[in-house]
């Protein structure tokens, strides 16, 4: 594990999870993974978030990869307004439609950080973990190369079924629903 931060007295540092057998020459399995301690920490049925962080674990231990654990909860607009969101979402909001209630983007990541991230590890091609063409698009926008996406389709469950159509619908994640 290496964290990343501006300076050393941040507290909330990005993480990233260098597996066994990591060698930054070639095409390296890379997850770009945004926090969310509802999923991540707590299981939270409502997104797939938390399994989308184990998939991912698993893979790049069996592969020789990196998770890079982005410090960005909800989508960039924090866990206080993520459970306003969750409170919106529970009078019939969907995911978006909450975000922009309370005045913010969609989704407001930013992935430079990721990428001076790869770029200080070393790592100038990657297989990318994930569904979102927001993702990938970034990194060919930078000298990181993609060299492919690996899906990461997890199977919806009742709780996170509109949660995961507005995804695909709204945001243009790859799911196949």
């Amino acid at each position: 594990m290496i964290a990343y931060a501006d300076k050393s007295s941040e507290r909330m540092p990005h993480i990233a999870f260098i597996a066994d057998g990591f060698a930054p020459d070639g095409p390296v399995p890379v997850r770009i993974h945004s926090e969310c301690m509802t999923g991540d920490v707590f299981g939270s049925k409502r997104c797939d978030c938390g399994e989308q962080l184990d998939a991912s674990l698993r893979i790049v231990s069996e592969r020789g990869g990196v998770v890079i654990y982005l410090r960005q909860e909800g989508r960039g607009i924090g866990l206080i307004n993520k459970l306003k969101a969750y409170n919106l979402q529970d009078i019939g909001l969907n995911t978006a439609e909450a975000n922009t209630h309370l005045g913010f983007d969609v989704d407001g990541r930013q992935y430079d950080c990721a990428i001076f991230i790869l770029q200080d590890l070393g790592i100038s091609e990657v297989e990318l973990i994930t569904n979102n063409p927001d993702k990938v698009e970034a990194l060919r926008r930078s000298p990181i190369r993609v060299a492919g996406r690996i899906p990461l389709v997890i199977p919806p469950q009742d709780d996170s079924r509109n949660y995961l159509k507005t995804k695909q619908d709204l945001m243009g994640h790859l799911l196949g629903l």
